[in-house]
């Protein structure tokens, strides 16, 4: 049962930040720190992606794993209201696959950062991972594309 009133519970899921999050702020200053220039939040693009690196032709989300499902130990589900959960979520994850697919068929690479990896991020390298999936050049007999999603 929820602890507070439906107008309340309103008020404070409509305060959790969409952009500029501590995950999506921590790498940011770290691939600032590498070098790397982006653009954030592109609204001209299917999703608007948190990062867009037009040199590199990719695009980098900052996913909370609550939100859109990651399965990992954030990925709870509130125990009101279930039904309603549980379609919210199935629509995060059905919108995010789209705007992935939308981006590969124009062309764009897609990486998808999830916020418990960054936590951990200085343990599995992921800092590294990233640099690689930017760097990476396609070359003319590549027949696939780069990973969609770096794992921890």
């Amino acid at each position: 049962m929820d602890t507070v009133d439906t107008k309340t519970r309103s008020k404070i899921m409509k305060s959790v930040p969409q952009k500029d999050t501590k995950p999506e702020m921590r790498l940011r200053k770290a691939l600032h720190g590498m070098g790397f220039r982006y653009r954030l939040h592109d609204k001209r693009l299917p999703g608007s992606p948190d990062l867009v690196f037009p040199k590199y032709k990719a695009v980098i989300f900052v996913h909370g794993c609550f939100w859109h499902r990651h399965g990992c130990k954030q990925t709870t589900t509130p125990s009101t209201r279930e039904d309603f959960w549980r379609a919210k979520f199935k629509a995060n994850v059905e919108r995010d696959k789209k705007n992935d697919s939308d981006l590969e068929t124009a062309g764009w690479r897609v990486l998808t950062v999830w916020e418990c990896e960054l936590k951990k991020a200085a343990e599995n390298d992921l800092f590294e991972k990233i640099r690689e999936f930017l760097l990476y050049r396609m070359n003319e007999n590549a027949e696939e594309l780069p990973i969609a999603e770096i794992e921890g």
